[in-house]
């Protein structure tokens, strides 16, 4: 069977819910392909925020885009995320994305950790409008991954379920050490 992907899966999911005139966070960067999806879901009337602590995803994103686009990139943990989201925007984010672990084609010892990536997370939820989508692409197969992708579960089996939908999608259901996707709904709105 062949393997499920997990980044086509985000977009799909991601695009069902995000529409021109919106605000969008890529909480990390990387080569800039989330972030390059997000800025086409929002268009023009729209804005995206880009999260990354190095420099070179940054740098390697900003040669993608349109100097005119509607994108603030942040060299900066996507722990930051609530601090950096101006005050007015909290509340109105339509969608988040995450994909965890390390830069690809950049050095696998800088990775994204649990302790950032929970608090991420948290605020990623707090910042959310009614109706909006969280994406997290986790792998466990990597050095810090396993326990990375364990703490992303486990908090969003913490979630009110009264609030919040969770999906979650296994590249391969059959490799414990496979990509997992986690889809987190605000519960409102049309999906």
């Amino acid at each position: 069977m062949p393997r499920i992907s997990l980044v086509k899966l985000a977009h799909e999911f991601i695009g069902n819910r995000l529409r021109p005139g919106d605000i969008a966070i890529d909480a990390t960067v990387g080569n800039g392909h989330d972030t390059v999806f997000l800025l086409g879901q929002v268009g023009a009337s729209g804005h995206v925020y880009g999260f990354d602590r190095q420099l070179a995803a940054i740098t390697a994103t900003a040669a993608k885009l349109d100097p005119q686009a509607g994108i603030t990139l942040l060299h900066a943990s996507h722990a930051e995320m609530s601090a950096k989201i101006p005050v007015q925007l909290h509340g109105k984010i339509r969608a988040c994305m995450f994909n965890l672990g390390y830069l690809p084609g950049g050095d696998k010892h800088i990775i994204t950790t649990a302790d950032t990536s929970l608090a991420a997370l948290t605020d990623a939820s707090r910042l959310l409008a009614t109706g909006g989508i969280i994406t997290v692409i986790a792998y466990p197969g990597h050095p810090g991954g396993y326990r990375e992708t364990e703490q992303v579960k486990h908090w969003c089996s913490q979630l009110d379920t009264g609030q919040y939908t969770l999906t979650i999608i296994h590249s391969d259901a059959s490799n414990a050490a496979a990509p997992k996707l986690f889809v987190i709904c605000k519960i409102g709105g049309a999906i």
